[in-house]
């Protein structure tokens, strides 16, 4: 399955216009699919997931070829128009939905899990931890951040909050804005599986 899931998302549109204060950069097929694929090895993708910070639907994507009914969340519309498309474009649109918000402020109030690739504060420090406080809407979260980040994000977490699993791997970063020296840059990224503890 993993195989099939990244071969649908190397077909999917990229942004139009990327938008550098939005830190907007494609999450790598390969990339999205181990994720996907270790969620789904872990039951993480039975219910609804939601897509936090979608861009262009990579990730929520997946999760829809896994069999997921999914709620896209992005600020941008114009991405979530293309997300829109991506999604039909591999046939999973009636099991996603995409919608216009800030994370700050969701729309949704529980699912089961939570799939993003949040920004890494390279533009705008600190652009990560909206994410981070609103992937409480769920009962397991997958991230990614900057190899190295662990700490940060165990310490940023609330004491019912666990990280059950992490591991690391690299995603390759296409020239998209005016200041990139590289025609490709290539970093060391970590994922992390947190579990959200719930009062009784």
């Amino acid at each position: 399955m993993r195989r099939q899931v990244e071969m649908g998302l190397q077909v999917l549109a990229g942004f139009e216009d990327p938008d550098a204060s939005l830190e907007q950069y494609e999450t790598p097929a390969g990339v999205a699919s181990d994720i996907l694929q270790f969620a789904w090895g872990n039951g993480d993708l039975d219910g609804t997931v939601l897509d936090l910070g979608s861009g262009t639907g990579v990730l929520g994507i997946g999760a829809a070829m896994y069999g997921a009914r999914v709620v896209g969340v992005d600020i941008d519309r114009d991405a979530l128009t293309v997300a829109r498309r991506n999604a039909a474009s591999v046939d999973v649109e009636a099991r996603t939905d995409w919608v216009h918000a800030d994370v700050r402020s969701l729309p949704v109030t529980r699912v089961d899990t939570v799939v993003m690739n949040p920004p890494f504060g390279a533009q705008n420090e600190g652009a990560d931890r909206p994410f981070l406080r609103s992937a409480d809407v769920a009962d397991v979260a997958y991230t990614v951040h900057n190899a190295g980040s662990l700490g940060f994000v165990e310490s940023f977490l609330d004491d019912s909050a666990e990280i059950t699993d992490a591991f690391g791997t690299t995603l390759v970063l296409h020239r998209s804005f005016g200041f990139h020296d590289d025609d490709e840059r290539e970093i060391d990224i970590e994922v992390y599986r947190i579990e959200f503890g719930r009062d009784v």
